[in-house]
């Protein structure tokens, strides 16, 4: 493949994404990202689309701090319906329709499982973390209602 305009060497594309390089190939060998075109000497380039999933790669863990593996079957997930909407043909039998619309539907709702998942644990880490506070705020009131008054210029 010849270097196109629009693609990056994989240096580009790490300075970019903020990531290394090592790790743009490390995601690679997990197949969150799908091997990139490469150049005649074999240098990976880097679609503006390949550069899309580095971002949503980024997103998933960085802001919701997803594993891998829940990075990984979220983009499945999106692969999934990328391929039907892909596929998706006008003159298909509703019969046809239905069923892609189903695998979607069960990819979707796959997706959904996994951020309830992952918002049930926050919500339980922020009650105790409320707990915590509240026993914060009662000793505080204690030592502060049991404090002697300070007088002026001590």
């Amino acid at each position: 493949m010849d270097r196109e305009e629009g693609y990056l060497q994989i240096g580009e594309a790490a300075e970019r994404s903020g990531l290394t390089q090592r790790t743009l190939r490390y995601y690679e060998e997990r197949g969150l990202l799908p091997p990139p075109g490469r150049m005649d000497g074999g240098f990976r380039l880097y679609s503006q689309d390949d550069m899309e999933r580095i971002e949503r790669v980024k997103e998933l863990k960085e802001l919701l701090g997803f594993s891998l593996a829940d990075i990984k079957e979220m983009l499945e997930a999106e692969d999934v319906r990328m391929q039907i909407r892909a596929g998706w043909n006008r003159d298909d039998e509703a019969e046809e329709k239905a069923k892609k619309i189903r695998i979607a539907r069960e990819v979707t709702l796959r997706q959904i499982a996994l951020l309830d998942q992952k918002a049930e644990k926050m919500e339980k880490m922020r009650v105790q973390l409320a707990e915590r506070l509240a026993r914060h705020e009662e000793l505080l009131r204690r030592f502060t209602e049991a404090a002697p008054p300070v007088a002026a210029g001590d």
